[in-house]
């Protein structure tokens, strides 16, 4: 029930007809838990807090750093050496009282996962590891719950929807962790890009919550800040088509790393085609050989691609060649590989 207080807080957005009253009190009743209160959970959890969320709860160990401010809006220079998860608490509280925060300061561990993500409706994960993204997403698997994912690195962010009624997890898009993890501390980022991902995985939230629009789910959308590129691929779930045809998920869904590829070139230079999968100018900036297709002209390019080949992708940090991989599996019928890392990785 909402109190007057409220009614005219949420007005704007009570207003749409998608929405009204009803979906406010959707709103309210909810129960999110978002993972990681820095980059990507700082917007998360403003426009979370700021739309009425009933009750979100903040997993965090980190304390605030003078790093952090760059892209981490929620907090101020007076709020170094406190806790990320306490501090966003605290200031979300003053933005909207109505809303109830549990906070966890603590590392989102295998002892303590299903503890801390059973009580709530929705898990968002704003964390900046691979081990963690797994154990959420293996978590939120093993007790049925919807989980929003998003991951940002230099200009390149990506938002999904996974385990939404049974539908594709994240290890379907990822089945193993690469062998090479390049992150925002070795690759960079812009400051303004955890803020355009985390507003479209809050967005997402207040869909599922309202259960209105088209979601993310089975779908990975992926942003290029630079370019002003948008994206959104289809995920294959992998456990399935393993099933029906287990070579073909094999051949099409490995990495490589640099060291593997220049052995394959020495070996059998004839046998492999090697697709730079990033924008023309940045192949002209630095490369290492081959063809210039970019990624969003990938779909409209199969032609060009000699069949039966090893095709390698290639890009500056390993995100977009994967999604390439993603792409020519549907139609390839000779086996394609991902850069591990790309060329941000020092070999």
């Amino acid at each position: 029930m909402l109190v007057k207080e409220e009614l005219n807080r949420y007005n704007r957005q009570m207003i749409l007809p998608e929405l009204g009253l009803k979906g406010q009190e959707k709103i309210k009743a909810a129960t999110v838990l978002v993972i990681g209160a820095g980059g990507l959970g700082c917007p998360v959890l403003q426009y979370l807090a700021a739309a009425g969320v009933g009750t979100i709860g903040i997993v965090d160990d980190d304390v605030i750093e003078l790093s952090n401010l760059q892209r981490q809006i929620l907090y101020n220079h007076t709020d170094i050496g406190l806790s990320k998860a306490k501090t966003a608490a605290a200031k979300l509280k003053l933005l909207n009282p109505h809303v109830a925060f549990t906070v966890y300061h603590e590392r989102f561990k295998a002892d303590n996962a299903v503890n801390i993500c059973q009580d709530y409706d929705l898990v968002i994960d704003c964390s900046d590891n691979f081990t963690t993204r797994y154990l959420v997403n293996d978590t939120c698997v093993s007790l049925g719950k919807t989980l929003i994912f998003g991951s940002i690195l230099q200009f390149e962010g990506q938002v999904a929807v996974f385990n939404h009624h049974g539908g594709s997890n994240y290890r379907d898009l990822y089945p193993a962790p690469p062998t090479e993890n390049i992150n925002c501390v070795e690759g960079g980022v812009i400051g303004i890009l955890p803020g355009i991902i985390g507003l479209y995985m809050a967005n997402e939230a207040l869909k599922l919550i309202c259960n209105i629009g088209e979601n993310l789910s089975g779908k990975l959308m992926t942003i290029d800040a630079l370019n002003n590129t948008v994206s959104v691929f289809k995920i294959a779930q992998e456990r399935e088509t393993f099933i029906a045809k287990p070579q073909k998920v094999m051949q099409t869904s490995e990495e490589i790393d640099k060291k593997t590829l220049n052995q394959w070139l020495s070996e059998a230079p004839d046998q492999i085609f090697l697709i730079d999968v990033r924008e023309e100018y940045e192949h002209e900036e630095n490369h290492i050989g081959g063809v210039n297709i970019s990624l969003y002209e990938l779909p409209s390019a199969l032609s060009s691609i000699p069949p039966y080949k090893k095709v390698v992708c290639y890009c500056q940090t390993g995100q977009r060649s994967k999604m390439a991989v993603k792409v020519l599996k549907e139609s390839y019928e000779g086996e394609v590989y991902s850069l591990t890392g790309g060329l941000s990785v020092h070999y």
